[in-house]
């Protein structure tokens, strides 16, 4: 499997290797897992070499895994450690963000977000304004949120406090009324509440412009 990823990510082009690894390397690493509770270093390295393909790893492996609806919790933590061991351009990674944000909510969603938040990209704006309507969304939501949900808010305004607008700021306090948890929402009230904005920093309102 291992060789024949090589072959994939280094001479073939992105859409045989999105192929590939969407139909033979995704479903045997997710039987690996579910077998052994654990990843073979072959197909860990695979997955790894996979990664050369940027484009084609986040379309055939990352996002079809989180579309399933079935990916747990040891899968994400296992394929998402590729993601902080590996570079990733930050197109690549923007792009993935706005697809999960845009998901139907699991757990597993919330783990792969807080690690591409990790990696502390300059994101563009439009991407963070996505994030942010995508914790917003949770407003109505009436089940108790685990704390995966809540780490990665946390990690949004660790990283990213300087670059939310001021009213982005007031809505996601708003939210933490309504969506908490005994330690991390305070540890969020205060990242958002002890920052600049990025509307203020220059003494100017953010100028939207319209392409």
């Amino acid at each position: 499997m291992y060789q024949a990823t090589r072959i994939f990510s280094s001479n073939l082009k992105e859409r045989m290797a999105q192929r590939f690894y969407n139909l033979v390397l995704l479903p045997r690493v997710r039987d690996d897992i579910a077998e052994y509770k654990r990843l073979n270093f072959h197909l860990y390295s695979a997955l790894k070499k996979a990664l050369f393909k940027p484009g084609a790893w986040f379309k055939g492996i990352l996002i079809p895994l989180c579309e399933s609806g079935t990916c747990t919790l040891r899968e994400a933590i296992i394929i998402g450690s590729i993601l902080t061991k590996c570079s990733i351009p930050v197109l690549h990674s923007s792009a993935a963000m706005l697809k999960l944000a845009e998901m139907e909510y699991n757990g597993a969603n919330s783990i792969f977000l807080r690690l591409l938040l990790d990696k502390k990209y300059a994101l563009p704006f439009r991407v963070l304004d996505a994030l942010v309507a995508h914790f917003l969304s949770f407003r109505s939501e009436k089940r108790v949120l685990p704390v995966l949900w809540h780490q990665s808010l946390l990690t949004l305004a660790q990283r990213y406090k300087a670059d939310l607008g001021s009213e982005q700021k007031e809505v996601l306090l708003e939210l933490l009324k309504i969506q908490t948890h005994p330690q991390i929402s305070a540890e969020i009230r205060r990242e958002l509440q002890n920052s600049e904005s990025r509307d203020v920093e220059v003494g100017l309102p953010v100028i939207v412009e319209m392409d």
